[in-house]
């Protein structure tokens, strides 16, 4: 379990216990604990989250993040921290108004990271040694790792809005976000028993129903057909094409589409694909790349693409 402590005057007044989730290795770079003035306790600070770094106590409300992860910087911007937000990495273009910048989430650099003069940096891969890094000059780290389930991803929204002053909206959104999967679910037709193949890229790679990825498709009652696959454990096999046309799986979805150009006319051309199911049947989903591969608030989106697809699917 991963708490989420708010502590006002040094005094432990409420604790929020969410969903359990892994943690990953890191320093913790926790500020020592201040009083705090009555402005910052009306404003729930300081506050201490559980994350993947270790116990993270942030002393004030955070007016200037940076943000090293194209998923976190959705759901800040989805908590209400929008304006809070000083810089994003170079992958993170969604919402359109987040100040991109050429800072890296994967080739971490702690002297410009510090240039920006952030009191809280979020980040989802501790690459380098950053939060030890950072942790040595006293700015607060926040690490979230990528979610491996869905309350995963609701526990690591509900922590940052915590960790920005932004609790309460932060609150509403994941409920919006499990009212909305919840009627999803409800609604798939899941007596069809479908089979689907999800296309992370035309090498191909595709995912598992023991990924995050995979997770989202299970409520759908979808089978996998990846799950099949000799070197399935990791969770992201690497298929023949062969593979793929034995299967001939009745959904494909393709999350390679502005990457690489992917879409039912470039599976045709493929040898032996012409003839499955899905692109005779019209059953080919082209996915927002950027949707299917991140896990802050518009994992719904990506989910009414999977359920617009498997009622069409349903009703033919």
């Amino acid at each position: 379990m991963r708490p989420v402590r708010t502590v006002f005057a040094g005094a432990l007044l409420g604790t929020l216990v969410l969903a359990g989730c892994g943690q990953s290795s890191g320093t913790t770079a926790t500020p020592a604990p201040t009083t705090p003035s009555a402005s910052a306790a009306s404003e729930g600070f300081p506050v201490t989250i559980e994350a993947g770094n270790g116990q993270v106590t942030i002393d004030k409300k955070p007016e200037r993040i940076v943000s090293l992860s194209a998923s976190h910087t959705e759901t800040l911007f989805a908590v209400g921290a929008g304006p809070q937000v000083i810089a994003v990495d170079d992958r993170s273009n969604f919402p359109p108004e987040a100040p991109k910048t050429d800072l890296s989430g994967f080739k971490p650099n702690v002297e410009a990271i510090i240039a920006k003069k952030p009191d809280l940096v979020v980040l989802s891969d501790d690459l380098d040694n950053v939060v030890a890094a950072l942790g040595k000059v006293g700015v607060p780290v926040l690490l979230e790792p990528a979610a491996k389930t869905l309350d995963e991803a609701y526990e690591e929204i509900a922590e940052i809005g915590a960790a920005t002053g932004n609790k309460a909206k932060a609150d509403e959104v994941v409920t919006g976000m499990r009212a909305a999967m919840d009627k999803l679910a409800a609604e798939a037709p899941k007596d069809k028993k479908l089979t689907y193949y999800h296309e992370l890229d035309q090498t191909p790679y595709a995912v598992t129903s023991q990924t995050f990825i995979g997770q989202v498709y299970s409520i759908f009652g979808l089978t996998n057909i990846a799950d099949q696959a000799p070197d399935a454990a990791g969770g992201y096999p690497k298929l023949s094409a062969e593979f793929v046309a034995q299967a001939d799986p009745d959904l494909i979805f393709l999350a390679d589409v502005k990457c690489c150009q992917q879409n039912k006319a470039a599976l045709a051309k493929r040898p032996g694909w012409a003839k499955l199911s899905a692109v005779k049947n019209d059953r080919v989903v082209e996915l927002d790349d950027d949707i299917a591969s991140r896990w802050g608030p518009r994992i719904v989106d990506f989910a009414e693409s999977i359920g617009a697809a498997v009622a069409k699917a349903g009703t033919s």
